[in-house]
């Protein structure tokens, strides 16, 4: 038997608190799980800054990518099988891919690729073909394997279909992700009906369609998706948090560029500084080396780094006010003004930070960046597109939803330092915006 076909003797299940058990039977799936690469997702938060403001989640990208696998062998294993849209040859294929497809996230992810100019998507791929123990389980199946993982992963496999599991707009990823922060932060928000939703799913050569009488249930996940966003993803708090963390990681970038004598070296991060990070400096660094240095950096002699890495510590975050600078430049531009005159570093500390979220996309011909969309398979064998027939996902589908803030310390209006007058026009100006 080839390696690719080989199963356990006996069966490995994780207890999950979202799929209740995810099952590994695949030798290769469960060697996988075994390598320091994998493991390293345990160290990665799912959710970044978002454990400061919902206490529980604390869950990582290693979860997350078990429940991606999880779903995507019920769905291949349960629902596809057998079906003659379906080769299951591609099984052991989209199955790695699943588990596979955070491999590359950084610590902190979106915040760190900001300042470091690094992308997660690029170290996926060096992760998958380069000299890396996930790369020696998958040349076992073939030489050609990793690359073709990767393709999945890239979104450029020539089959469609394999693709739309793994990143779609209705996709293993997606449900996963939605449920499970949903369950560690405590909202409801999140919570759909994922079991309908896989029991109407049908292979299609063009991608994943769903039967007819399963759109309500997919219009409730994509509510459920839509509210996640507005509630937890796009929290302003948190928001808050990942402002404050990427201008510690933004403040020790210029002083490394400015020699600064750090008492505690950030050894770790000078590859990133210097633009010449290699694949190993990047497997090595997370998140628990980042708060190592910034319990160091507290103590530091640079006033804004110490002060920065404090809040995020100590989670002295920054006040919000909901400020466009793009629609009020004039008054951006003053309180930019005014905090100089203050003696704060607007650099640092008056943050201007949008989001913007598109919950769902329809057929747009000819428009860049368009997604593709839900096809329902209608009684007749036809395929619709989803807000053709269902009007609450034509209520928001094409609508963007763009949120601007700008963050600032509020204790500027109580620092005696600051004569009052001043303080009282930055309050004023704030409050007016």
């Amino acid at each position: 038997m080839t390696y690719a076909k080989t199963k356990l003797q006996e069966e490995k299940v994780f207890k999950d608190p979202v799929h209740r058990y995810i099952h590994v039977r695949d030798q290769v799936i469960w060697d996988l799980v075994k390598t320091r690469e994998f493991q390293r997702l345990r160290r990665i938060k799912q959710l970044g800054t978002t454990y400061l403001v919902f206490h529980g989640a604390e869950h990582s990208r290693f979860n997350h990518s078990l429940g991606v696998y999880e779903i995507v062998r019920r769905i291949v294993d349960d629902v596809f099988k057998g079906r003659k849209e379906w080769d299951d040859s591609e099984r052991l294929l989209v199955l790695c891919a699943a588990l596979l497809h955070d491999l590359g996230h950084g610590p902190f992810s979106h915040a760190f690729e900001n300042v470091f100019e690094t992308d997660h998507e690029y170290f996926t791929r060096q992760i998958l073909l380069g000299d890396t123990e996930v790369n020696a389980v998958l040349r076992r199946v073939a030489d050609d394997f990793p690359e073709k993982v990767a393709q999945v992963i890239e979104k450029t496999y020539p089959n469609e279909l394999v693709v739309s599991l793994i990143s779609s707009q209705i996709d293993a990823d997606r449900m996963d992700y939605l449920q499970r922060d949903a369950y560690y932060t405590g909202v409801s928000y999140g919570h759909f009906d994922m079991e309908r939703i896989m029991r109407v799913m049908r292979p299609r050569a063009n991608g994943v369609v769903i039967k007819e009488s399963g759109m309500h249930a997919v219009e409730h996940y994509i509510m459920s998706r839509y509210q996640m966003y507005l509630q937890i993803y796009f929290h302003p708090v948190s928001r808050s948090a990942e402002v404050v963390l990427n201008h510690i990681l933004k403040r020790v970038k210029v002083l490394c560029k400015n020699d600064y004598p750090f008492k505690y070296e950030p050894t770790p991060f000078i590859s990133f500084f210097r633009g010449n990070v290699t694949l190993e400096d990047y497997i090595a660094l997370d998140e628990s080396i980042m708060l190592a240095y910034f319990q160091f950096w507290m103590g530091e002699d640079d006033e804004i780094l110490r002060d920065l890495c404090r809040r995020f510590v100590n989670r002295k975050l920054f006040q919000y006010t909901n400020l466009n600078p793009y629609k009020q430049p004039e008054v951006y531009a003053q309180l930019q003004r005014l905090f100089l005159q203050a003696g704060i570093d607007p650099e640092y500390y008056l943050v201007h930070d949008s989001t913007s979220d598109l919950p769902y996309d329809f057929y747009r011909p000819g428009i860049e960046g368009t997604k593709k969309p839900i096809y329902l398979l209608m009684q007749d064998g036809m395929q619709r597109e989803l807000s053709e027939e269902s009007q609450i996902v034509e209520a928001i589908a094409g609508r963007i939803k763009v949120d601007h803030k700008v963050y600032y310390p509020k204790e500027l209006f109580t620092d005696e330092r600051i004569p009052a007058a001043l303080r009282n026009e930055i309050k004023q100006l704030i409050e007016e915006a």
